[in-house]
């Protein structure tokens, strides 16, 4: 099962000013989600970012906020927990003209509205906040795509405890390149150098 371009959001969990520092791998981690947020940017895949309380850990990275069309201010560890699960699903369109009058057989039947399931997911803390927003999203029915080297904790043990128990629970784990390829899929797609230069 690989990646569908047209089906897919990304979401960038806390990768918060003051958070940042105390995390391990801390500035690679962060240019990857960059990264993401890029190559989602060229590829037309929306991209959401979610904060924990922003008073105390200061907002997102500037790189990292630039890549987001929103930002969910947050006190749940979960985002799924303030609504990032409504931003994600496409609302139902609501019945134009006067069909809704006509008998049901005679209506036109409705557009359904695209869905886009697979989440692609990054952030920090992996075995907090991105543990418990993805494992919310995977109960919510959303295919859950965690990107490992753009995930991490204060301390390694902890990021990898994440990542068994994601694995454990349904969770696809992929890395930066993968995402990248997996959304081209041909060295023929337009975006592909551009894809390409921000991996290299």
């Amino acid at each position: 099962m690989l990646l569908d371009v047209s089906q897919s959001q990304l979401v960038l969990v806390d990768y918060q000013e003051r958070l940042m520092p105390a995390i391990f791998e801390g500035e690679a981690v962060a240019q990857n989600a960059v990264r993401l947020g890029k190559m989602a940017k060229l590829l037309q895949v929306p991209a959401w970012g979610t904060e924990h309380n922003p008073s105390k850990l200061g907002q997102n990275l500037p790189d990292i906020r630039a890549q987001c069309q929103r930002t969910l201010s947050k006190m749940h560890f979960s985002g799924v927990e303030e609504g990032l699960g409504e931003w994600l699903r496409v609302p139902a369109k609501a019945p134009q003209g006067n069909a809704r009058s006509l008998p049901k057989h005679l209506q036109k039947p409705q557009a359904a509205a695209e869905e886009r399931n697979s989440i692609v997911i990054a952030g920090c803390e992996a075995h907090v906040c991105l543990l418990q927003t993805a494992l919310d999203l995977l109960e919510d029915e959303f295919e859950v795509w965690v990107v490992t080297d753009a995930c991490s904790s204060r301390t390694e043990r902890n990021r990898d405890a994440a990542f068994d128990r994601l694995a454990g629970a349904g969770a696809e784990l992929v890395t930066t390149e993968m995402v990248g390829f997996e959304w081209l899929r041909t060295a023929e797609h337009p975006a592909f150098p551009e894809v390409l230069s921000l991996i290299r």
